[in-house]
């Protein structure tokens, strides 16, 4: 018996969505980060993008447990010298939620080219509106 090795142009995608409301937010993103990476897929083939196309609704309604809210921030720097600028997480949740899950997500997809091909699928939204109707996708619990 030979292992099946999924081929890009085999690759059937399909859409789903993610709501994020009252859940936390990196189980969330394990669940999302796995439909994009296509790894429950009986076909997954590591070296292959055999992920899906997902939506990720209520991205405000995520919830952080513990005292992450108060004590964990998003850093980033800008390449000059003592610029680097830090944000509570209770402000992002409050300003941008998108970012906060894309920036969840981002960090359990493998940085590669299959990694960041696959983040180009994701679609994070604040509320419970989105654009992708047309394309049915869905629910996944």
């Amino acid at each position: 018996m030979s292992t099946f090795m999924a081929k890009p142009a085999d690759v059937q995608r399909k859409w789903y969505i993610v709501d994020a409301a009252g859940k936390p937010l990196g189980r969330t993103a394990v669940k999302v980060a796995d439909l994009l990476r296509g790894k429950g897929k009986p076909e997954f083939t590591p070296n292959v993008d055999c992920g899906d196309f997902v939506i990720v609704i209520n991205a405000d309604k995520a919830v952080l447990t513990g005292k992450k809210l108060q004590q964990k921030f998003y850093r980033r720097h800008t390449g000059w010298i003592g610029h680097l600028k830090e944000v509570k997480y209770d402000t992002l949740m409050n300003t941008r939620p998108e970012l906060a899950m894309e920036l969840a997500i981002k960090g359990m997809v493998p940085d590669t080219t299959i990694g960041r091909k696959a983040l180009t699928r994701l679609h994070v939204y604040q509320g419970a509106e989105y654009k992708q109707v047309a394309q049915k996708p869905e629910l996944v619990d």
